[in-house]
């Protein structure tokens, strides 16, 4: 049209956010690729490597070695060839071999103390006296009971010796005879009566006399001098108990009776060592007497009696000692400090020192143990050193640095 002016048109917002999203997906599209490209880089890198590392020296793929580890200082003591004594160990308690409470047979006043407190006294040794004039004056009249029966009795046989003349005569009559040798029965039992008596007075003037029954230690007195004293009384005047020999009561296990009972039967003597509370210095040595006829069900023990000399009164009556009966020696056992001897999951075990002063692991079978030392039946041959001290840091193989006991503890003498 003549006279007309063209209009400009605007871009819609249409093809304006048409245009943004094509523009953003170009970008993410040139960065995914960007990222494959890494990707495919890193892969092929890492193939590379992994292909070529195998021919690289190995001095530089392998780090620098590692210095070899310091040896491990330890205490080593050899195994040792001996006999090895077998043991029972019991608690026990010190007995008199015989206790007597002294007691008054007769009823009276003590009017002597005839020994000291403490005193060791012998059978027939003079204790106390009782006062005697009551029993005296008792065997007096005993006595002249029996002086009068015995002057009547003597009378009454004169008289039947008569009667029997005058009866084989016919001048008496049989009953009065008769009568006549029943006096004399009489008198006769009188007589026999009183020299009873005199007897009985004569035992209670000799119990007025306390004498000591057996050998022993006199205990403390319980009955002062003046004191009115009955043969009923419970005390007693003093206690004494016999000391040599002494006895020893201890028990060990009912497990541990059969091969005891085996010894005894076949005559052996059994040492018993006491010991003292704590175990380390032995008192005495005596031997095994007897076993208990019976085991204790509420402990499972048995008691046992061992008699000891006691020479030197080492025991003393209710004394508390450890017993330890011998019951065998074991003779060429292998012995090894009971410190070396180890426990593990597989049992017990121990460190053997080798030639090249590494350290192996082996398996023992143990035996009987004594003190510090144990006996090995099977694993260990006598010689082997044996590790006392530092299994700590020990493993099988470890390189060791092994001392004698004599050099660790110097000047404390050899370790157990």
């Amino acid at each position: 049209m003549a006279g007309h002016t063209p209009t400009t048109l605007e871009p819609s917002t249409v093809d304006l956010r048409r245009a943004r999203e094509q523009s953003a997906t170009s970008t993410r599209a040139r960065i995914r690729w960007w990222l494959w490209l890494l990707v495919l880089a890193a892969l092929g890198g890492g193939y590379w490597l992994f292909k070529n590392s195998g021919k690289q020296p190995t001095a530089a793929v392998e780090p620098a070695a590692r210095p070899a580890a310091p040896a491990v200082p330890v205490v080593a003591a050899p195994a040792r060839q001996g006999d090895m004594p077998v043991y029972l160990t019991g608690l026990g308690s010190v007995t008199a071999f015989n206790t007597v409470t002294v007691k008054s047979r007769v009823d009276g006043q003590l009017i002597n103390v005839a020994f000291q407190e403490g005193q060791f006294v012998r059978a027939g040794d003079l204790l106390g006296e009782i006062d005697p004039r009551p029993f005296q004056v008792q065997l007096t009249q005993a006595q002249g009971q029996l002086a009068r029966d015995m002057a009547q009795l003597k009378d009454a046989r004169r008289n039947l010796e008569r009667y029997r003349e005058l009866v084989a005569k016919q001048f008496i009559a049989k009953q009065q005879f008769d009568d006549q040798a029943a006096l004399v029965s009489q008198y006769e039992g009188a007589v026999k009566v009183d020299q009873g008596a005199i007897d009985s007075a004569k035992l209670q003037l000799t119990y007025c006399r306390i004498t000591a029954p057996i050998n022993g230690r006199v205990g403390l007195r319980l009955v002062d001098m003046g004191n009115i004293v009955h043969a009923s009384d419970q005390n007693g005047l003093v206690v004494i108990t016999q000391v040599q020999p002494i006895a020893v009561l201890f028990t060990i296990p009912e497990d541990n009776l059969p091969p005891v009972l085996q010894k005894l039967g076949a005559g052996e003597r059994l040492a018993v060592e006491a010991y003292d509370r704590a175990g380390r210095t032995k008192v005495a040595t005596g031997e095994l007497l007897t076993v208990d006829n019976q085991i204790d069900q509420s402990t499972g023990t048995s008691r046992l009696k061992a008699v000891f000399p006691n020479q030197d009164y080492a025991l003393f009556p209710n004394q508390f000692v450890n017993a330890r009966l011998l019951l065998d020696v074991r003779k060429g056992a292998v012995i090894v400090p009971g410190v070396a001897v180890q426990r593990g999951p597989q049992g017990t075990f121990v460190y053997v020192v080798k030639a090249d002063q590494t350290v192996e692991v082996r398996q023992v079978t143990l035996g009987p143990t004594e003190g510090n030392n144990a006996a090995v039946e099977a694993g260990l041959t006598p010689g082997e050193l044996v590790v006392t001290d530092g299994v700590d840091k020990l493993r099988a193989g470890s390189t060791v640095r092994a001392a004698t006991p004599d050099a660790a503890a110097p000047g404390r003498g050899p370790a157990a």
